[in-house]
């Protein structure tokens, strides 16, 4: 009999520690992120979070896509192929607007990147300077729609201004070679491309001259939004710390993003996310990552009536919520 008390309390001691045992834990929700291109500095953020467990202290099991432009990555989330995406604003608003039941839930750069990026040479420095000059646009570019907003804001005269069509990877060439004065792009984009061939870049920011608009969000489907609202809200709060420990230790966080693209040219990302830090604030949502004011937005939607023939009658709300953000 003592040796069957001995047994059978032995097994009760076991039971009892199981559920603390730490080869048992608790099931993490499976979430996937599709960015809005290829792995470079506006992502490395997200594979440093991974790295040093800010997701997985939320309860997340995170897969990271490389993304195909935003307009794909949209209509990916749409059809719910992945959780979550990153893609500009634009594209964002102009799905839902047509019927898609996708949201943002981070405003995540409130200031758009956009930029005349040229040669310093070119002496490109105000928006008046860019008359008599050429610059390389791509068909159908969101870029060469909203600058019409930079050029009405600056009362810039249009027929002074000649653009030349080029495909997207032909604009950087297109400026390097002298066919174009310069090119519409990013200031975290092509300002380094041109860098890195030697040059001395300059960007000449659409934000800084009367043309914000909301640039990178983070945005996923309705049905997420209702039914599962404490895993957005657990993605979120890990978003943002993911951020802010990339800006404490920004070589830290590529050397992350290394690990999983060692082809990646390390200094040219670096300069591209620390230009993505200077996005992350506009003049209205500056200290708090993912906040994103309603003045930025409603100016957002605005610019696009006006110069993108976006047709909605929504509220800015329709389209981007606060509400899983961290308390301030």
């Amino acid at each position: 009999m003592k040796i069957t008390r001995r047994k059978f309390g032995m097994g009760a001691l076991a039971l009892a520690a199981a559920p603390f045992s730490p080869a048992i834990a608790q099931a993490r929700d499976a979430v996937s992120l599709r960015f809005n291109w290829y792995l470079g500095g506006l992502h490395v953020p997200y594979y440093y979070g991974r790295e040093i467990g800010a997701f997985r202290d939320a309860g997340i099991d995170i897969t990271l896509n490389e993304g195909r432009g935003s307009a794909n990555t949209v209509q990916v989330v749409a059809a719910g192929s992945d959780t979550f995406g990153m893609a500009d604003s634009s594209s964002l608003i102009g799905l839902a607007a047509r019927g898609a039941e996708i949201k943002s839930v981070m405003s995540l750069l409130n200031s758009t990147g956009f930029s005349v990026v040229s040669l310093a040479s070119a002496g490109i420095r105000t928006p008046k300077d860019l008359e008599g000059k050429s610059l390389a646009v791509s068909p159908g570019d969101p870029l060469g729609q909203l600058f019409r907003a930079l050029a009405a804001h600056n009362k810039l005269d249009m027929s002074k201004i000649r653009f030349v069509q080029v495909d997207p990877a032909a604009k950087v060439a297109a400026v390097l070679e002298k066919r174009a004065d310069a090119l519409l792009g990013g200031a975290d984009d092509q300002f380094f491309l041109i860098k890195y061939q030697g040059q001395e870049p300059h960007a000449l920011r659409y934000a800084d001259h009367g043309a914000n608009i909301v640039g990178m969000t983070i945005l996923t489907q309705l049905s997420t939004i209702r039914d599962k609202p404490d895993m957005v809200r657990r993605f979120v709060r890990a978003s943002v710390r993911s951020w802010e420990e990339s800006k404490k230790n920004p070589k830290a966080a590529v050397d992350a993003a290394l690990k999983v693209k060692p082809d990646l040219n390390a200094a040219s990302t670096l300069d591209q996310m620390l230009v993505d830090f200077e996005l992350l604030d506009s003049a209205n949502s500056k200290g708090r990552i993912g906040f994103g004011a309603q003045k930025d937005w409603e100016q957002t939607l605005d610019l696009l009536k006006q110069y993108r023939e976006l047709q909605t009658n929504q509220p800015w709300t329709a389209f981007h919520t606060n509400e899983f953000m961290p308390s301030a």
